[in-house]
């Protein structure tokens, strides 16, 4: 694939309406806007409009909040590190930390730290020098001969 071949998917991108000029054209006179009202004329923006009535998104209750403390953290399966592992792009003897997962092109960008699961299968004895571990990928992780370094985030923040 080549840059010049990049296209948007069919009917990603609609074309505006080219409006005719009278009545022949098929979309001239009124140019699809119906008759008269406050919707055929310019300026009109009214999404959540309900005739003066209480909108629906004002009448229900709001529920929930949000966080504004809450860590967004990588998520990485031991089996994708033995894959790294595997194909050369990261080095056992090394400790694996969220810079050598992005250089080795498992993660895309740093978050706020790494949380391993425990899903896969882990052959390498490595030492995982990450924010989070699941108890699963901390046992299969000692079971192969290496350790779990946690730093930064605690445990408590990360759940």
């Amino acid at each position: 694939m080549n840059l010049d071949e990049i296209r948007d998917n069919p009917g990603a991108r609609k074309k505006r309406m080219r409006v005719g000029r009278g009545i022949g054209s098929g979309k001239g006179k009124t140019g699809g806007r119906g008759v008269k009202g406050q919707t055929s004329r310019t300026g009109v923006a009214i999404k959540g409009f309900e005739g003066g009535q209480m909108p629906v998104h004002r009448r229900l209750p709001k529920r929930g909040f949000n966080n504004i403390f809450r860590l967004d953290f990588n998520e990485v399966s031991l089996g994708r590190i033995q894959e790294a592992i595997d194909a050369g792009r990261l080095d056992a003897g090394q400790p694996v930390t969220v810079e050598a997962l992005v250089a080795a092109g498992v993660l895309r960008r740093v978050k706020d730290g790494v949380r391993v699961l425990g899903s896969g299968e882990l052959k390498a004895g490595v030492t995982l020098e990450v924010a989070y571990a699941t108890a699963s990928a901390t046992a299969a992780v000692e079971q192969a001969g290496g350790k779990v370094v946690l730093t930064g985030a605690t445990q408590d923040a990360a759940e």
